[in-house]
C-alpha cells in the first residue's frame, strides 16, 4: 500500500502518521528524512541538492523530485510506504505519478486529515512555552493546561505565547497551506484516490476513520 498523507498544521497528522505506519508495518517517508539520508550517502541528487542548500537557496523542484525518485527505488519500500510532506505541489504530484509509472506502481490512497481552519487556529494559538531556556516545557490552554494560569508546572517560570503561535501568523500559515494543498486535493479527488477523514474528535476515533477509509 502506497499512501500520501495530507493535513494542515495542527491537524494531528503527525500523530496519525505514527499510528498508521505501526499498524501497516510500512516505512514513513518525509522529505526531511529523504534529504538527510541523500546528503549522508552522497547520492548524485543529494550532492546536487547540497550545492543549493550550502548557498542558502531553495532546492528546485526537479532536484527535490530527483531525491525522492532515488529513495523510492530502494528495496525496503517494495511492500509499500507512506509519504508525508511530499508532494507539496501539483507539479510534484504529477512527477510522482511519472516515477511510479516507470516502476509499474501507483498511489493507493491520498488521505486528507480534514480540520476546519477555525479549529486549527484554536489548537495552534493555545500553545504556551516556558520562558526559562533551561526548561522550555510546553503547555496548551485547551489540551494540557498548566495547574496555575501562566506559570510553568515544571520550574515555576512564566509561560508565554511564541510569535509564530499568535493568531495572525497562524492564519497566514493556513492561507499558504490551503493555497498549496487545494490543487492536490482536487487532483487526487479527480483520480478517485482522495480519502477525506474528519480530523476532529478523540485520536483513536480519527485513526479508526482512517483505517475504514483505506480498507
Amino acid at each position: 500500500m502506497r499512501i500520501i498523507l495530507l493535513g494542515g498544521p495542527g491537524s494531528g497528522k503527525g500523530t496519525q502518521a505514527k499510528m498508521l505506519v505501526e499498524k501497516l508495518a510500512i516505512p514513513q517517508i518525509s522529505t526531511g528524512d529523504i534529504f538527510r539520508a541523500a546528503l549522508k550517502e552522497g547520492t548524485p541528487m543529494g550532492t546536487k541538492a547540497k550545492t543549493y542548500m550550502d548557498k542558502g537557496e531553495l532546492v528546485p523542484d526537479d532536484v527535490v523530485i530527483g531525491v525522492v525518485e532515488e529513495r523510492l527505488s530502494k528495496p525496503d519500500l517494495d511492500k509499500g510506504y507512506m509519504l508525508d510532506g511530499f508532494p507539496r505541489t501539483l507539479a510534484q504530484a504529477k512527477a510522482l505519478d511519472g516515477i511510479l509509472e516507470t516502476q509499474g506502481k501507483s498511489i493507493s490512497h491520498a488521505v486528507l486529515v480534514d480540520v476546519p481552519d477555525e479549529e486549527l487556529v484554536k489548537r495552534l494559538s493555545g500553545r504556551r512555552t516556558c520562558r526559562s531556556s533551561a526548561c522550555g516545557a510546553m503547555f496548551h490552554i485547551m489540551f494540557n493546561a498548566p495547574k496555575k494560569d501562566g506559570i510553568c508546572d515544571v520550574c515555576g517560570s512564566e509561560l508565554y505565547q511564541r510569535d509564530d503561535d499568535n493568531e495572525t501568523t497562524i492564519r497566514e500559515r493556513l492561507g499558504v497551506y490551503n493555497n498549496q494543498t487545494s490543487p492536490l486535493v482536487e487532483y487526487y479527488a479527480a483520480k478517485g484516490l482522495l480519502r477525506k477523514v474528519q480530523g476532529v474528535g478523540p485520536i483513536e476515533e480519527i485513526f479508526s476513520r482512517i483505517e475504514k477509509a483505506i480498507n
